[in-house]
């Protein structure tokens, strides 16, 4: 299966990861601010806070010794293909040590459009016709199958195996499943992903054969505002539009004057 193979730079300095995966480490970074944003964990899922209008990348880190790679899902839509996203889907292949950073959707092996946080009605996945996975980011991290060991085979055999080797070969590259991506409600007031501007990102295909139907981790972390999470007291603080409190008063105060 081709996939691509990032050309960016490399990163040197991170601040810490938005989720230390054991295999893939992955960021949110505001491209407008230059800031990593900050990781918050509430009932076993991470949150960030986006900041509408203000674009954004999502880095990639591969941990591992071997490649690895990414398929990437923003709002439940595959930010290589642009279909509705599903493990088995193209995505990016990252080499041992590796970090790039994935700052839009991919238009070309030499553009994407930028990722910027807006409205849901406004959003990519929206303005598709597909907006009820909105306000998450997926990333499905698959190992590379190793290839296999040679074996020595008469010299009147080898010559057939290697005739079935082939049919075969081309029985399985001629099959290709799809899973359909869950779907979930999103409210209208949450943030969601743009498609904005082309900007300049290099990226060629490359072979890839997976080591299993599945993926070997899966990385989830939701977004929205940070007004929005704390209301739904996921970042510590007082909420913007809190409990309503019956009797808000104290003691009796000093008159005026």
């Amino acid at each position: 299966m081709k996939s691509l193979l990032t050309a960016l730079a490399l990163a040197t300095s991170l601040i810490a990861p938005a989720h230390a995966g054991s295999l893939v480490d992955v960021q949110v970074i505001d491209r407008s601010t230059g800031q990593t944003l900050e990781t918050w964990r509430h009932q076993g899922r991470l949150y960030v806070a986006g900041t509408p209008g203000n674009r954004y990348a999502i880095n990639l880190g591969n941990k591992s010794g071997g490649r690895v790679l990414t398929v990437l899902s923003v709002d439940g839509v595959n930010a290589v293909s642009g279909e509705t996203a599903a493990v088995r889907q193209t995505g990016y292949v990252l080499t041992p040590g590796q970090s790039a950073e994935i700052a839009g959707w991919r238009k070309s092996q030499d553009e994407v459009a930028a990722f910027y946080f807006t409205s849901v009605a406004d959003s990519y996945a929206s303005r598709s016709d597909r907006p009820r996975n909105v306000g998450v980011i997926g990333v499905a991290v698959f190992r590379e199958m190793e290839p296999p060991k040679p074996v020595l085979l008469p010299a009147p055999l080898a010559s057939r195996e290697k005739a079935e080797a082939a049919d075969s070969a081309a029985a399985t590259g001629a099959v290709r499943g799809e899973a359909k991506a869950a779907q979930a409600p999103a409210a209208e007031s949450r943030l969601g992903t743009g498609h904005g501007e082309r900007i300049a990102a290099r990226s060629e295909f490359t072979e890839f054969g997976r080591a299993s139907e599945q993926p070997s981790e899966v990385i989830a972390i939701y977004y929205d505002s940070r007004a929005n999470l704390m209301a739904r007291g996921i970042i510590p603080g007082t909420p913007m539009h809190g409990r309503p409190n019956p009797f808000p008063g104290g003691f009796v105060p000093d008159p005026k004057g």
